[in-house]
């Protein structure tokens, strides 16, 4: 059997080699980049700096914090009388698909949100790093989100704030990012570039934070 090859004319091959060839400087040119290399970063370890214990600060923690909640009726009865604000993904942050807390915090925890979000932000953009954002792991609780998780997680308290609508938990394993190659030195700049903006809002008095190793984020409360 004879198999005929189809060979496009020469102005026609031109301009799909001139198509693929755009097409791919497009892709090059709008891929965000970073000149950053092992031994250019220089910057401090802030995230061990993160070391404040939940039974250090639980009891002020309540005090600026609702009431705890049973279930989601309980949460969507603080919202309605407005205890407790919806959260959603945004241009600073992404809110990940919660299993065991709702997307709801008070007024100033969700203000310290927005605020570390911005922050991070300003400070990785420079650095190659435009339209990366921070994710949220946890927010508020119930009773009955803590007895599920308490199955699998050691570190859950019953006098987590994470009851009290004024905690919440960002990852620094991962990143929202426009990159399609993420290197380790990447994550390790983003973890420590969003470290110092937590410290310094600790530094300010804005928040309690601690880093949890083993869950892969910080853990904030807001002050």
């Amino acid at each position: 059997m004879h198999i005929r090859r189809i060979r496009l004319k020469k102005e026609y091959r031109l301009k799909v080699w001139l198509s693929l060839s755009l097409i791919f400087l497009l892709c090059f040119a709008l891929i965000p980049r970073s000149d950053r290399s092992p031994a250019k970063i220089n910057q401090q370890v802030y995230s061990k700096k993160l070391d404040d214990r939940i039974v250090d600060y639980s009891a002020r923690a309540k005090l600026s914090g609702v009431g705890k909640s049973f279930n989601a009726d309980d949460i969507h009865k603080k919202a309605f009388e407005g205890e407790l604000l919806l959260v959603r993904s945004g241009r600073y942050y992404v809110i990940e698909n919660l299993s065991y807390s709702y997307p709801y915090l008070t007024p100033g925890s969700k203000n310290l949100l927005d605020e570390i979000g911005r922050r991070f932000r300003d400070k990785i953009e420079s650095e190659g790093y435009r339209g990366s954002r921070i994710i949220f792991t946890s927010m508020t609780r119930t009773s009955q989100n803590l007895r599920r998780l308490g199955r699998s997680n050691i570190n859950v308290s019953d006098n987590s704030p994470h009851l009290n609508g004024n905690a919440f938990d960002i990852s620094y394993a991962r990143f929202s990012t426009r990159r399609l190659f993420v290197s380790e030195t990447d994550k390790w700049y983003m973890k420590e570039a969003l470290a110092e903006v937590i410290y310094q809002l600790k530094e300010e008095n804005r928040c309690w934070a601690t880093y949890e190793k083993m869950q892969g984020c910080f853990h904030v409360v807001s002050r």
